[in-house]
């Protein structure tokens, strides 16, 4: 199943990128988040093309109808989809952007899918042991994180800079920091290009799951500011704050995010 979900990330790209290559208009949602064409081909692609590779599993997407907690409780699989991460880069034209597909078992994420169209870049990974990158045209190539020392590395977002994250790397000796967009954050730690991505402003759970399974899948831990699991599918689908880290380090907990 996740080599067909690949390719239907594959395809919803090709409806973004498609957008992408010409004028295009902005919405706005009522909590002033952007909205564009773009996302919505790319919603439509996905629906569909998981309802074929696996009828009957409900899917929640951020561009699909909201699902009330009395009947998604009940939910011990699904699809968590965004269908297009990082719409504040695409609408930049910064190629930092991505398709991002999860498959959630019992409130954990155990096969995530994240396409940057733009870069051409695919990550993918099913359960905790393997993850892959494949460049637009190559063989795939498996990816794993580490921490190598002393210094961490560290990746933040680009187009949404905090106070409370600033302040937690303090307690780090970092040697570089990295600014990317979208999921592709949780990608670049499980590739080994940094070692700790903490995030304490407001995501959704379709903004991390797909990427908490490619960072899972290459060895990377994603939890809570104060240690405990990342969990999905909770009564509201707003995240409260996370971080994810490569193998190896030990991370401080902290209160950062409520």
């Amino acid at each position: 199943m996740l080599s067909k979900v690949v390719e239907l990330a594959r395809e919803a790209g090709r409806s973004v990128m498609e957008v992408y290559s010409r004028p295009f208009s902005v919405e706005y949602k009522e909590d002033s988040s952007p909205l564009t064409e773009a996302d919505s081909a790319s919603h439509r692609v996905i629906a569909a093309g998981l309802s074929a590779i696996a009828p009957g599993v409900p899917v929640i997407s951020e561009e699909g109808e909201s699902v009330p907690y009395a009947a998604r409780r009940e939910f011990e699989r699904f699809w968590l989809v965004d269908p297009l991460d990082g719409t504040k880069e695409f609408i930049k034209r910064n190629g930092e952007f991505t398709v991002n597909i999860a498959l959630i078992e019992d409130g954990a994420p155990v096969m995530g899918v994240v396409y940057a169209p733009a870069a051409g870049l695919m990550y993918y990974a099913e359960g905790d042991s393997t993850a892959f990158m494949e460049r637009e045209g190559e063989a795939p190539v498996r990816i794993r994180s580490g921490f190598a020392g002393p210094g961490v590395r560290a990746v933040v977002s680009r187009s949404h800079p905090d106070a409370r994250v600033e302040e937690f790397l303090k307690g780090y000796d970092v040697l570089e920091r990295v600014e990317a967009g979208s999921s592709l954050k949780f990608c670049i730690v499980a590739e080994g290009r940094a070692d700790l991505y903490p995030r304490f402003g407001e995501t959704w759970e379709w903004d991390t799951a797909a990427g908490h399974a490619v960072a899972a899948g290459a060895g990377a831990s994603v939890t809570l500011p104060d240690g405990s699991p990342l969990r999905y599918n909770k009564e509201g689908l707003k995240n409260p704050g996370f971080i994810a880290a490569s193998a190896g380090l030990a991370v401080r907990p902290c209160k950062a995010a409520k």
